[in-house]
């Protein structure tokens, strides 16, 4: 798997947001809708608000389903909350129906009741059977220095996770739970794309893809019956190896 190099941030994003077009017209053709897991963070921030410029045609939100890929336990309007950044980037500046939205709702106490909300919210809308999984058209992923992607961090007991849909880890580098999609959701979207800017994501981004054993949370994605796409931009991408 090579990954997609841009020259600049601003070319990724702009390959990103017609890369989300093209499957929102795609999906929609072939079944009527285009559900999405997004990302938190500032590197799909820089996405979302793209999106929402009106610089090419507008994916047809009547028919986008947005859900998170995980969320930090915090109140919706906290500054740190994804669904807030959503919110301020993209939502409310493009015609999406609310009802299209499904925020991980972490006003509900304790963290793991949350996360058993959102799973239910998930079967619920994707009408699953006992032991079925989402597909979801498209999940927005980052990676973090440490190799963590969602709310999946290295040597978490969430990476194990075979059945549960959502979990809320503990994490103690921030002294917070959040809330997560699992590894068999991820794996069985029908494309996972990871988005990586910046000198600060040089050195994982070598691990990731030159040291195939390591085991990090970004290599556990390897979508089952999907596709798995990386674009990097030419800082992130400065240590790889030209003939990987």
């Amino acid at each position: 798997m090579k990954p997609r190099i841009f020259d600049t941030a601003a070319d990724l994003f702009q390959a990103a947001a017609e890369e989300f077009s093209n499957r929102a017209d795609r999906a929609i053709k072939d079944h009527g809708r285009f559900c999405v897991a997004l990302s938190g963070g500032s590197t799909p921030k820089a996405l979302f608000s793209l999106l929402a410029s009106g610089r090419f045609p507008d994916p047809p939100w009547d028919k986008t389903f947005l859900f998170w890929g995980d969320e930090r336990y915090v109140p919706s309007d906290a500054a740190e909350s994804n669904f807030r950044m959503t919110k301020e980037s993209l939502l409310a500046k493009v015609p999406i129906p609310a009802e299209n939205v499904f925020r991980i709702k972490t006003e509900i106490s304790p963290a793991d009741l949350a996360a058993a909300d959102y799973e239910q919210t998930l079967k619920t809308f994707f009408n699953l059977k006992p032991g079925e999984l989402p597909r979801f058209d498209l999940t927005l992923n980052g990676i973090g220095v440490e190799g963590h992607t969602a709310s999946l961090f290295p040597d978490s007991p969430a990476l194990e996770e075979t059945t549960r849909l959502v979990l809320a880890p503990w994490i103690e580098k921030f002294k917070m739970f959040r809330i997560t999609l699992t590894l068999p959701v991820f794996n069985h979207a029908a494309c996972v794309l990871f988005l990586a800017v910046g000198k600060e994501k040089a050195l994982i981004l070598q691990e990731v893809f030159e040291k195939p054993s390591s085991g990090l949370p970004t290599q556990r994605i390897q979508p089952t019956n999907g596709e798995l796409l990386w674009f990097i931009d030419r800082p992130a991408a400065s240590r790889l190896n030209p003939a990987a």
